[in-house]
């Protein structure tokens, strides 16, 4: 049997894991997923909409299409669907992608933008943080002619700091018109810095920009895979051409029309989250740690060679970190409980 040479050198992509402790704790901080479940009014979507799973779904995905439109005020052949922004990005990367093409990204950035771009048969330009941020100035500096997409994740994943707005529209007047700049906003909703941009502004004044959003963090659907794209007619009909029919399940288009009804509900929760953050970090800041401003949930420990010992030492209270091994780890943001956990475990580690 013959595969892709590619496949030869793709790392797997590895999930949040969840780890026990001796005394049978067990906080998984891996994964940035919402520890609340989803509210009743969802739940309730959920249960009807899983009667008719014999059904194939809707494969224009119409009704969220038409909620997601309304809800940020856009044109209804803005917005394409897909399982998850990061298969949205998957989706924008297949409309883009032919040999020779480049994609701009920072770096570190999402994990799976290196395994998506060698998927698509793109060549990876990845341009080193700057003080855990992104250098949109090199990132400008990286474009050639071959460049046809570039990704910024903002708020990073997984340091938590984000592009302001100077910055980021100083980036985007150096970005030749055909180049798609894909803003990825799977954080958005916890954002509290009003000079940190909203997409869609910019999306309306800049035809090469897109959106990239998704209901699994904030709004509590990471089990379900929902995530959207809003840009201009012309890249929202490219990327629903490329999404595998059916892709959105009955039940996942269900329960994100019902999360939008109950966005108050959940924006409440976010808030909650938001304010365990600040806790969080001030606490870490108080243990002496360097913890880089974060506008996500979670925070970033640049920890180097000693990223692996910090992981398996949260390990034995029963916290799951997510490790970059020889970078750092990112901490997502829990209950309390969780935190508190975590917050112990930070403090006992040898330093």
């Amino acid at each position: 049997m013959r595969f892709r040479a590619i496949l030869d050198t793709m790392p797997v992509y590895k999930p949040g894991k969840r780890v026990t402790a001796p005394d049978g704790r067990s906080f998984k901080l891996s994964s940035n997923e919402s520890p609340f479940p989803p509210p009743p009014s969802v739940l309730e979507a959920i249960r009807r909409a899983a009667t008719e799973i014999n059904r194939y779904p809707d494969a224009s995905c119409h009704r969220l299409t038409e909620a997601i439109a309304e809800r940020y005020g856009v044109p209804y052949d803005h917005v394409a669907l897909g399982p998850g922004s990061v298969t949205v990005a998957q989706q924008l990367l297949e409309a883009v992608g032919e040999p020779g093409v480049e994609v701009v990204y920072a770096w570190r950035s999402f994990e799976a933008y290196p395994l998506l771009a060698d998927m698509a048969g793109v060549t990876s330009v990845r341009v080193p943080l700057r003080d855990e941020a992104h250098d949109l100035e090199a990132m400008a500096e990286a474009i050639t002619d071959r460049t046809r997409l570039v990704f910024v994740c903002n708020p990073n994943n997984p340091t938590g700091t984000a592009s302001r707005t100077a910055e980021l529209a100083a980036f985007l007047d150096r970005v030749p018109e055909h180049v798609i700049v894909a803003l990825d906003e799977a954080y958005r909703e916890y954002v509290r810095d009003e000079d940190v941009p909203d997409g869609l502004t910019l999306y309306r004044e800049r035809p090469n920009v897109v959106v990239l959003r998704t209901f699994s963090k904030a709004y509590g659907l990471a089990g379900l895979r929902v995530g959207y794209l809003i840009g201009q007619r012309e890249a929202a009909e490219a990327v629903r051409k490329v999404m595998i029919p059916f892709a959105v399940s009955h039940v996942a288009q269900a329960a994100a029309v019902a999360a939008l009804e109950a966005e108050q509900e959940l924006l409440a929760r976010v808030e909650e989250i938001v304010k365990e953050r600040t806790r969080v970090r001030d606490a870490l800041l108080g243990q002496g740690w360097q913890v880089p401003p974060t506008e996500a949930n979670f925070v970033w420990l640049r920890l180097g060679d000693r990223t692996t010992e910090f992981a398996e030492h949260c390990a034995r209270y029963g916290v799951a970190v997510r490790p970059f091994p020889g970078e750092g780890a990112r901490v997502s943001i829990g209950d309390a409980e969780e935190n508190d956990a975590f917050l112990t475990a930070a403090a006992e580690f040898p330093r």
